[in-house]
């Protein structure tokens, strides 16, 4: 896998972040293909994730990270009633997060990830390299905190690996 340029719809950087973004996700859904309700809702013990949990937080930390990145606002009373317990995880979300199917959690994905690449047409490099904020005395641009995101899913990914080899 070469990280190149897409098309012409997005920017040379932005196009790299992209490539990454999509071969980390290809190798999630890559993970989980063919996995029962049961597989997802599982629970290897009191203070784990189930892979259904850990499927839906991707989502949830991209949608996240869309609004902090694009819309620059915190998330609304509604969004975080909608998206809490998958950004939380812990008990509220082996309690909420259950008894859906693998093409549940793939549309949530696939859902916040349509939406994230439409508004990456909309933006250019300099965009993605502005420094939003700082963190522990170190600035903060979005291009590092959308890496972050496929950080944090290739984490996960590897907690579900795990799980799945104990379910």
């Amino acid at each position: 896998m070469i990280i190149t340029k897409i098309d012409d719809s997005y920017t040379e950087q932005i196009s790299y972040l992209i490539c990454m973004m999509n071969y980390t996700r290809n190798m999630t859904l890559n993970s989980v293909e063919g996995l029962t309700e049961k597989e997802l809702d599982t629970l290897i013990d009191d203070n784990s994730n189930s892979i259904g949990a850990l499927l839906l937080h991707i989502a949830a930390i991209e949608y996240a990270y869309f609004v902090n990145t694009f819309e620059e606002r915190e998330m609304t009373e509604q969004e975080i009633d909608q998206w809490g317990p998958a950004l939380r995880l812990g008990q509220e979300g082996r309690d909420q997060i259950r008894g859906n199917t693998l093409k549940y959690y793939i549309d949530k994905l696939d859902e916040v990830r349509t939406n994230t690449l439409r508004h990456f047409k909309d933006v250019d490099d300099e965009w993605l390299h502005t420094i939003d904020e700082y963190y522990q005395d170190t600035p903060i641009n979005r291009f590092f905190k959308w890496f972050h995101v496929f950080e944090d899913e290739i984490n996960h990914r590897g907690q579900i690996n795990f799980i799945k080899q104990r379910v």
